[in-house]
């Protein structure tokens, strides 16, 4: 028996990863986190499989339903949004699987600011203007956030961010993060990325508030920073005539 931990990506069913989807297709136990997980992804469950909604459950009934089906030698597929790299709560899940002795597998997905960059079309680090990307979240109710991993600590790089979980904190960011990056700088705000209710807004630090619907309160993701607008950056070294390649063997062309 073997819990195969998998990512099921940003939600579209077609971005599934095909080893993800035969994981679940062969599974005859599926675990789902809630309403973040698409209707149309449970549809790669066998028909007869049993399926539960984790969403009403704490980890020690989690751990129990992993117990019973080690039992009956039944397989599970224990779907999660994204990739499970990042606040998937997939840590203390293995932490008790690996005490008891339980077999498992992890399945990565594609990660929301990875579907967000393709939607909007714009890579998120280019040369001289960003070479590095923040993955953050803001306080809330989640899980506490370390001192040194506060935003404007994280701000302060000026690197281009891809903030989760923070909607609800909209003001609170774009206090914060306008003395690093100023009023004009770009943001993206992607909600449901890849599903049909997909919406995109974008604007400045300085009018993205007055540009988000009331009724945007979940599943969103938050990209600032300068690659977003900018046309005004050199080329990369990859693709250069001048870039010595050391494994590369010269053509006759070259």
């Amino acid at each position: 028996m073997t819990v195969h931990f998998i990512g099921v990506g940003p939600g579209a069913e077609d971005l599934l990863t095909i080893r993800g989807k035969k994981l679940i297709n062969k599974s005859p136990i599926c675990m789902y986190a809630g309403s973040l997980i698409s209707k149309k992804i449970l549809n790669f469950c066998p028909k007869d499989a049993v399926i539960k909604n984790t969403a009403y459950m704490n980890l020690e009934q989690i751990l129990s339903e992993f117990k019973k089906a080690e039992k009956k030698k039944l397989d599970i597929s224990r779907l999660h949004s994204g990739d499970l790299s990042i606040w998937s709560a997939m840590g203390e899940q293995i932490r008790i699987l690996e005490k008891e002795n339980i077999s498992y597998t992890v399945t990565p997905g594609i990660p929301s600011f990875a579907a967000a960059s393709a939607v909007i079309g714009k890579e998120l680090t280019l040369p001289g203007i960003s070479q590095s990307l923040i993955l953050t979240r803001t306080r809330g109710r989640a899980s506490p956030m370390p001192e040194s991993e506060e935003i404007e600590e994280m701000a302060k790089t000026g690197s281009t961010m891809a903030i989760h979980l923070s909607i609800q904190n909209l003001d609170y960011l774009v206090k914060k993060l306008i003395p690093y990056y100023g009023e004009d700088c770009p943001v993206s705000v992607l909600y449901k990325v890849s599903l049909p209710e997909q919406k995109i807004y974008t604007g400045t630090l300085n009018n993205i508030e007055s540009l988000i619907p009331k009724s945007v309160k979940r599943t969103t993701l938050i990209i600032v920073g300068k690659v977003l607008e900018s046309n005004d950056f050199i080329d990369s070294s990859l693709y250069s005539k001048h870039y010595q390649r050391r494994f590369k063997k010269k053509t006759t062309d070259e």
